[in-house]
């Protein structure tokens, strides 16, 4: 069974390659104020951060797990958080220095850095273009005023379109995130904010549906039944706006929640979920490492302050390392692939899990129309199966 629908590309993509790549995560953890809804590993401090000694921490970080797994290419960095558009520039620039000595940056390597769409902070970009960084992805999250000040942002929507427009000047790739099935949003509204944003002209958008997650101010305020998200048949009509409005002008989903124009899409994510190897570097960063007793899984203390203390004492922060099994990496595989319009190589799969996918499952699946198999021996979910995609990887996963 074929799926025709909007998650059908609009002409020949080019096959994914095998090999993922290298990639390097940075983590910056503060922030100047925590969004009710984040559940990031990101802080507030009422003093800032000595940036001089966390360059020192990051420095030896990397170098600790470059004598670790050894020589590397670089392909991408992302410099996540947190916020760090509050990084200074030359911060930046000496992270970037201290990963191009351990493991060289590719002459077209992705180099994004997450800021938020304030005025000084957009003063900033072109001192970050300038210490190497190509792409910015923008924490806009959304073009309504009232929105913003419910979801605890500290910039209006015109704040927010000034500094894209700061940002197109300074930077060959800019993308931007929005946050919608927001309380009393309506298809309607959201389509028409939607269609505002892709009028920025921007290469690359992020569209998160609000989820509710544990431990944050929003989860205690839906618990207490006031704060209700839509749910239902209106909140799978606010997807399908989504996938309609940003089909139509040619920013399709490459994955369940991320929309480009061909060949603007995140190189860095896309590493991630095609499973390939990234160091993680910094407070509560993870990472997955290739190492010649297979793949290891990476994570660091997550409080600034005791990472920092790890580091200098030990010359690194990571607190737990695991090795995984070949299952675990297949599951992994399934759990990160599957997101992505290209989905999976059943072989890469059937190669770490010593077994295929369960072919009655993948009938079944085809038959209910939410996944398809591709030219090439690929599996992928379908446009319709995007909704339940964690019940179709439960699923193909049992």
């Amino acid at each position: 069974m074929t799926n025709s629908g909007l998650w059908q590309p609009a002409g020949r993509a080019a096959p994914p390659p095998a090999d993922p790549g290298f990639g390097v995560y940075v983590h910056w953890p503060f922030c100047k104020a925590k969004c009710p809804y984040c559940d990031f590993n990101s802080h507030v401090r009422h003093a800032p951060p000595d940036q001089a000694r966390f360059i020192a921490a990051f420095r030896a970080e990397i170098a600790h797990m470059r004598a670790a797994i050894g020589q590397r290419r670089t392909q991408s960095v992302f410099f996540g958080g947190g916020t760090p558009s509050l990084m200074e520039p030359a911060t930046v620039g000496a992270i970037l220095s201290a990963i191009d000595a351990a493991w060289p940056l590719d002459a077209r390597a992705e180099v994004t850095l997450e800021a938020n769409p304030t005025s000084v902070e957009a003063e900033r970009f072109r001192g970050y273009r300038a210490a190497g960084v190509n792409r910015v992805s923008l924490g806009v999250q959304a073009l309504d005023d009232a929105a913003l000040k419910a979801l605890g942002r500290m910039h209006t929507a015109d704040e927010a379109l000034a500094a894209v427009a700061v940002a197109r000047s300074a930077f060959e790739r800019v993308s931007f995130d929005l946050i919608y099935a927001r309380p009393g949003q309506t298809p309607e509204a959201w389509a028409a904010e939607l269609r505002r944003a892709i009028d920025e002209g921007c290469e690359h958008l992020s569209l998160y549906q609000l989820t509710i997650e544990e431990g944050t101010p929003f989860a205690a305020l839906h618990a207490a039944g006031k704060l209700r998200l839509p749910e239902g048949d209106l909140a799978r009509a606010l997807w399908d706006a989504t996938q309609e409005t940003t089909t139509a002008v040619g920013l399709p989903a490459y994955e369940i929640s991320n929309h480009a124009r061909p060949g603007a899409e995140s190189r860095h994510n896309l590493l991630y979920w095609r499973y390939g190897e990234y160091a993680g570097i910094g407070p509560g960063a993870h990472g997955r490492l290739d190492t010649p007793e297979g793949r290891l899984a990476t994570s660091t203390e997550r409080g600034p302050e005791a990472w920092l203390g790890r580091v200098e004492a030990d010359g690194h922060g990571i607190i737990q390392e695991e090795t995984l099994s070949r299952a675990e990496q297949a599951d992994e595989l399934l759990l990160m692939g599957l997101r992505l319009k290209e989905g999976i190589d059943r072989q890469r799969f059937a190669r770490l899990a010593g077994r295929d996918v369960t072919p009655e499952r993948v009938a079944a699946l085809v038959e209910e129309g939410m996944v398809e198999e591709m030219p090439g021996g690929r599996l992928r979910v379908t446009s319709l199966g995007f909704p339940v995609l964690d019940a179709i990887v439960a699923d193909l996963a049992a």
